[in-house]
């Protein structure tokens, strides 16, 4: 017999401000300010200006809004969002200046302005944008050629065929950056030495060749076995052409593909060092200037009192409070979003003081985001908001503050150190190894242990991968 019974629990449910706070914590400061302008626009009852107290501090009505200005609790709320930061690099002076640091056009948009240049009736144009939308951020088309006929049936009620969509994705294969729409990294590669064939250049004949005929022996180094497939003698014929391949872009999609269209981002953070003292300061476009419009409140106060029997001005007044609530309530998600912010920054500065004295990378601390969470008494998962998708500028450059995050490695003197200064020492060694005779992950975790880190052969991998430094045996070099 089955049993029934009840459970009860215990959820929360956020108010709007809840989450208006939350959505405006996760933004960058370059995309702050078109959000406010967005707001602007949509709400007739929020200004531009000076705070005006008297007015803005006002509840409009009966219901209850006194929870507006309590601390936000987002404890419940989305604990597994990963918002992703933004590339930083380059230094500055003062927050005013637009910060130098390029970002590209999304890869998408670049790809179809391309496409329009191409002679396409319209049934080719959406079976070209269809190919498009299957390019993965690395450049890679990874579906199924068949599978994308089938979308194109159903979603778009165009019937084709696998030779017409191949000759079409050779087009796009044509475009730039060299190597993007291909199906394998042995196409990319082979989509790039295509575009300098006229070159003549015997180094360009030899790695097609490789790439055609030997990519199994070349991607495990098999050098010897090259030559005998290719019939080569001479060694540097093979040595020059896999010095050529290893120059091609194995990710054309990525950042090194060359997009030109340039926007800048800007610190959210200016830290400086006056004679020791650390001083932090919020960008001030995180502060713009907001009032609760005066008009709108009067207007309401008017309506408010006036005979609310007829159903137009019952609708009117209703629209009006409403409005008057969301500027409210949007002026103090903001003051909180710089608050939350301000603490956050304060704290990991106060943890990380010996390394944003001087920016020496050894002096950086083990440090996650329950350290943080715990010294401003906030939720992990607001902290990792801040920490993936702001950035703080210092007289050493500017740097994603997920940066300063890591985990802690024990050494023999019982000390914690910064996954990232054990990282720095591989490198180091694997820099300076034998390239004949390149370490294994083995003999590297017995030299880190020598060096009083202890650190097992699994965590050397990962280490080792996380730098994108691969295996010996594919480290060798002739």
């Amino acid at each position: 017999m089955q049993k029934l019974g009840l459970t009860q629990s215990l959820q929360q449910k956020l108010s709007p401000q809840q989450i208006q706070f939350i959505k405006l914590l996760q933004i960058p400061t370059a995309e702050l300010e078109s959000r406010v302008e967005e707001e602007l626009e949509d709400n007739p009852a929020l200004e531009e200006g000076m705070d005006e107290p008297e007015e803005a501090t006002e509840d409009f009505g009966d219901e209850d809004t006194s929870d507006n200005s309590e601390e936000i609790d987002v404890e419940d709320y989305l604990r597994d969002d990963d918002f992703s930061g933004y590339k930083m690099q380059g230094d500055g002076d003062n927050e005013d200046r637009e910060m130098p640091i390029a970002m590209h056009s999304t890869l998408n948009e670049r790809l179809q302005d391309q496409l329009g240049f191409l002679k396409l009736d319209e049934r080719q144009t959406v079976i070209g944008q269809q190919l498009l939308g299957s390019i993965e951020s690395d450049g890679y088309i990874r579906r199924d050629l068949d599978a994308i006929i089938n979308d194109l049936a159903f979603s778009q009620n165009i019937e084709t065929d696998i030779d017409e969509v191949e000759e079409i994705l050779r087009k796009i294969q044509t475009f730039d950056p060299p190597g993007i729409g291909a199906r394998s990294l042995q196409e990319c590669l082979l989509l790039q030495l295509e575009r300098r064939q006229d070159e003549q250049n015997i180094d360009v004949y030899v790695a097609t060749k490789i790439l055609e005929e030997c990519f199994a022996e070349f991607t495990k180094k098999h050098y010897s076995k090259i030559m005998k497939k290719l019939d080569i003698e001479d060694e540097d014929f093979v040595k020059d052409a896999i010095e050529l391949i290893r120059k091609l872009n194995p990710k054309p999609g990525g950042s090194s593909a060359g997009l030109v269209r340039t926007q800048f981002l800007i610190p959210d953070f200016i830290l400086t060092n006056n004679n020791g003292e650390l001083e932090i300061a919020l960008n001030s476009r995180n502060a713009p200037e907001l009032r609760v419009s005066r008009s709108y409140t009067e207007m309401f106060k008017a309506y408010d009192k006036s005979d609310k029997k007829d159903k137009k001005l019952k609708d009117t007044v209703s629209f009006v409070k409403q409005k008057l609530d969301a500027a409210k309530w949007f002026i103090d998600a903001i003051k909180q979003r710089q608050n939350t912010l301000l603490n956050t920054m304060r704290a990991i500065v106060d943890f990380q003081y010996e390394y944003f004295l001087e920016g020496d990378e050894s002096k950086l601390r083990p440090m996650i985001l329950k350290d943080i969470a715990n010294i401003i008494h906030m939720d992990i998962s607001t902290v990792s908001r801040v920490a993936n998708s702001k950035a703080v500028q210092t007289d050493f450059g500017i740097f994603p503050l997920k940066y300063f995050f890591s985990e802690g490695i024990a050494t023999d003197s019982g000390e914690d150190v910064s996954s990232r200064e054990v990282k720095n020492e591989l490198k180091m060694i694997i820099d300076g190894e034998e390239k004949l005779k390149p370490l294994s992950d083995d003999k590297l975790e017995k030299l880190l242990k020598s060096k009083g880190y202890n650190i097992a052969r699994r965590t050397v991998a990962k280490y080792r991968e996380q730098l994108n430094i691969p295996v010996a045996r594919l480290r060798k070099e002739l």
